[in-house]
């Protein structure tokens, strides 16, 4: 009797099962985390106060700059330049709450397009499923994209279908933009820190060219095109990296990457979710080995606990390479904020992990100016007088079971 072929089957049988088994334990694990913390979070909720800084303003050449950390100073501007506009609002949103603020900026812009000017909102399905979608009717003077939660050829992991709109632009009467990480809601305005930055003069081309393109390639048949107007102005110190995977381009990486490796002196990074890649996470390594001073702070704990685990994963290789890590307390820090040498800095709403880096839509500014960098750094430091260090020897101290957690959830890092 030959065996061969009954004990290959088997094998195949067995390496089938130990290949489902090995992929089910990071997703078994993850949401086991994830319930268990929505049931801390009920109990313990992220809504301590922590420290602001009023909106701080510089210029660029012609072109003004404010940088906003305090989430209602930042609605009360651009609700102000919503009710000053003239010609034309373009508001584009990752996730747009129906709650008392939601409800303000809808309100606002409904009373816009009633007195003439034209409004273009583009927010995203998936993000926002949780909101009851007659919040997302208005009269039909004010077109809206919905950016779908499924589009043909997602299934087939068609990279050019991938990702979500995960920007957050606001861009008025082509004269005055927004850009940065906060989303739109009651919880935004006074419970996370988070940074934001208005610009008025002519870099808003910038933000308004971004949303252009974007509206243009998405929108159906029913929503008009918007004019391609192009600029007459280079401003090669303050430009927008955008990430379009329809387009298959992702920018926003380069510029980190690029950045980090001009360091000479020190890096200091914001970040909700960091989960860097090899090269970006080699490239800190390498500026830290050459002795430049690299910090990067995080939520101690943030309102995704996946995201967080998988970035504990890589912070032993960080800590033992001279990476500083500050751990913000007691509150959501949402911010998407780094600044290099005292020269360069990049606000926008890209995350430092797989998904914004080579998934979704985003937009980063990349500002190339000592005064707004010296700015920022203010407000890093601010930050880090509401965070704790941690150190490579409390984090060695971490509990077995913490150690297997990472190990088990550590395949997701690339879906993250």
């Amino acid at each position: 009797m030959d065996v061969a072929p009954d004990l290959l089957r088997r094998a195949r049988k067995f390496a089938l099962r130990a290949g489902l088994l090995a992929a089910a334990a990071p997703v078994a694990v993850a949401a086991a985390m994830t319930v268990t913390d929505a049931v801390r979070r009920r109990m313990h909720p992220l809504t301590a106060t922590f420290p602001t800084e009023k909106p701080l303003t510089e210029h660029v050449e012609d072109t003004t700059t404010t940088i906003y950390t305090y989430g209602a100073d930042l609605y009360d501007a651009m609700l102000e330049a919503i009710r000053g506009a003239r010609h034309t609002v373009m508001l584009e949103t990752y996730i747009w709450k129906d709650d008392t603020v939601g409800r303000q900026f809808k309100q606002t812009l409904i009373d816009a397009a009633a007195r003439g000017v034209k409004v273009y909102v583009v927010v995203d399905g998936f993000a926002n499923l949780v909101v009851p979608r007659s919040f997302f009717n208005f009269p039909p003077d004010v077109h809206v994209l919905r950016f779908p939660v499924f589009r043909p050829g997602m299934l087939a992991l068609n990279v050019r279908k991938s990702g979500r709109d995960h920007r957050k632009i606001l861009v008025v009467d082509d004269r005055v933009g927004f850009v940065g990480g906060y989303n739109i809601g009651s919880m935004y305005a006074t419970q996370w820190r988070d940074t934001h930055i208005r610009l008025e003069g002519p870099a808003v081309w910038e933000l308004r060219n971004a949303f252009v393109d974007f509206w243009n390639r998405q929108r159906t048949g029913r929503l008009p095109q918007l004019t391609d107007v192009g600029s007459d102005t280079w401003l090669p110190h303050l430009r927008a990296a955008r990430n379009a995977p329809s387009e298959l381009v992702f920018p926003i990486r380069g510029i980190y990457l690029d950045a980090i490796d001009r360091a000479t002196s020190h890096v200091y990074i914001t970040q909700a979710y960091f989960i860097p890649d090899h090269d970006i996470h080699d490239a800190l390594l390498a500026a830290a080995t050459r002795g430049v001073d690299v910090r990067v702070l995080v939520p101690h704990r943030s309102n995704h606990v996946v995201a967080d685990w998988l970035a504990r994963g890589l912070y032993t290789s960080l800590l033992r390479g001279g990476v500083r890590i500050f751990l913000y307390q007691d509150a959501m820090v949402h911010a998407k904020t780094a600044t290099v040498d005292g020269r360069w800095t990049t606000i926008g709403t890209a995350n430092i992990d797989r998904l914004s880096l080579t998934g979704n839509y985003e937009v980063n500014l990349e500002i190339v100016d000592p005064a707004l960098a010296a700015r920022m750094e203010d407000v890093f430091r601010l930050d880090l007088t509401n965070a704790r260090e941690l150190t490579i020897e409390q984090w060695e101290r971490r509990s077995g079971l913490a150690k297997v957690g990472e190990a088990l959830l550590s395949p997701l890092r690339p879906l993250l």
